[in-house]
């Protein structure tokens, strides 16, 4: 049983820190216990105090110290996870890795990336591109997330469609178990059939069952050209629609994206109408290879998409006209947020031939209960973000139940149509409610098992999803 934040101490968790690890590393001041209080989503809670990892040995003598003392540990990045996970609820400490963000090696030779979970995914893939080198996940907030974050919740983006998640870029991980051993897994090859598939367990894990210092990233050859097509259309049903068809039609873009009216409305309002193409529905489609299959590969995608009689149609072969292209899409969620409404993001995923039906959905939950939806995101793999947009969430209790039965509604659907409730953000506080909802009996046992096995005290991110 972790120990209550209210249990009196003869020193206190920032003392103790400082006398175990040293003064640079530990704080407990206000202005930093607030700004690790809490992620992107509603909830917060402070800490007892920071530790700002700077080594393996020091979260392996921090842990050590945490266990025996029976003390809540909890593993933070960059904080912009979206569902609660780096909240620490029973207070304690968290570990910031702020700190530990080198990339160690990337070799050429071997396509591999080894670096620390402090590193931020945006940098990291700019450096391997330097070496031609391609990292293809790519969350939305590549420029802020880290690759620890990513590791915790197995984060997508866009290219997971053709290139898969964080899970398949991780061939190695050292990880501080919850007594302080320090666990290897996996290595710098790119094929390993060695025991049970450890870095797959850790991966997603949301830093319940270890806590990650160093990851081993497989990396690709950097794909020499690329090209973008961007469509507008009167409705969200029929750019959904043109996804299965370019599928039907044998096509493998690196992404594909949609977005509707109320998302499209909100980037006119926030970024300006000049900006984004008249239309209720927007797609956006990304291949990538060499240069002369590129061309013939999109040559094929604009004449399919053009005889559905898009409001506009454009195709950019030059990076930095791709890039403008794209600009919109990662612009969607701060629009959205523009609007002075609450968005509420689920990070649903539906089979892809439930698409349409999906987007169908998230409209009659809009005109059932009230509340704007706003759906975008990665409709090549069914992983649509249905946004539930509502005025005084934090204000009104009624407001916050309506939600409540807004996403029941939700989650109950995708469920029947055998789609899971979070596609890459994980489960974390906020969807703590419908995981019992989410899986079997079995499961959550299976579950249960394996955090008392690794974690017996449940001092590893306590009060998430496995208790």
């Amino acid at each position: 049983m972790i120990r209550s934040k209210t249990m009196s101490r003869s020193k206190t968790v920032g003392d103790q820190l400082r006398s175990l690890l040293g003064d640079g590393v530990v704080a407990d001041d206000a202005e930093t216990i607030a700004a690790h209080a809490g992620d992107k989503w509603f909830a917060n809670h402070a800490p007892d105090a920071v530790v700002f990892a700077e080594s393996t040995a020091q979260v392996s003598r921090l842990l050590r110290f945490a266990s025996e003392n029976k003390i809540p540990v909890t593993a933070r990045g960059a904080g912009y996870g979206y569902v609660g996970g780096c909240v620490p609820v029973y207070g304690g400490i968290v570990i910031s890795f702020a700190r530990m963000n080198r990339i160690k090696e990337i070799s050429f030779a071997d396509a591999v990336a080894i670096v620390e979970p402090g590193v931020i995914t945006g940098d990291l893939q700019g450096v391997a591109r330097e070496q031609r080198l391609f990292y293809p996940p790519d969350p939305a907030s590549l420029k802020d997330c880290s690759i620890g974050g990513n590791v915790a919740t197995n984060a997508g983006g866009p290219r997971c469609l053709k290139y898969g998640v964080t899970r398949n870029y991780v061939i190695g991980l050292e990880v501080v178990l919850a007594n302080g051993d320090v666990l290897r897994t996996g290595g710098r090859v790119h094929k390993n059939k060695t025991g049970f598939d450890l870095i797959g367990l850790f991966v997603g894990s949301e830093g319940l069952l270890g806590i990650v210092t160093e990851i081993t990233l497989k990396l690709l050859p950097l794909p020499p050209a690329r090209a973008t097509l961007a469509a507008a259309f009167d409705k969200m049903s029929t750019a959904a629609a043109t996804v299965q068809q370019i599928f039907a039609e044998g096509f493998l873009p690196s992404s594909l994206e949609i977005a509707d009216h109320f998302t499209l409305e909100a980037a006119r309002s926030d970024l300006g109408a000049a900006l984004v193409t008249p239309g209720n529905a927007h797609l956006l489609v990304d291949v990538d290879g060499q240069p002369e299959s590129v061309r013939l590969e999109m040559e094929k995608l604009r004449a399919l998409v053009a005889a559905k009689n898009p409001n506009s149609l454009e195709v950019a072969t030059v990076e930095a006209d791709c890039e403008r292209l794209w600009s919109l899409r990662r612009e969607f969620s701060n629009s959205l947020r523009a609007t002075g409404l609450t968005k509420l993001n689920q990070d649903i995923v539906v089979p892809r031939s439930r698409l349409v039906e999906l987007v169908e959905f998230a409209e009659s939950l809009q005109q059932k209960h009230g509340f704007p939806v706003a759906a975008f995101g990665h409709a090549g793999d069914g992983n649509i973000h249905v946004n539930i947009m509502a005025d005084r969430y934090n204000r009104d209790g009624a407001v916050r139940e309506k939600v409540e039965r807004t996403l029941d509604e939700l989650f109950a659907q995708v469920l029947v149509w055998g789609g899971v409730i979070t596609g890459e953000h994980g489960i974390g506080l906020a969807k703590k409610r419908w995981w019992p909802q989410a899986t079997s009996e079995v499961a959550r046992d299976v579950h249960r098992r394996l955090k008392g096995m690794l974690d017996p005290d449940g001092i590893l991110n306590p009060g998430k999803f496995v208790e």
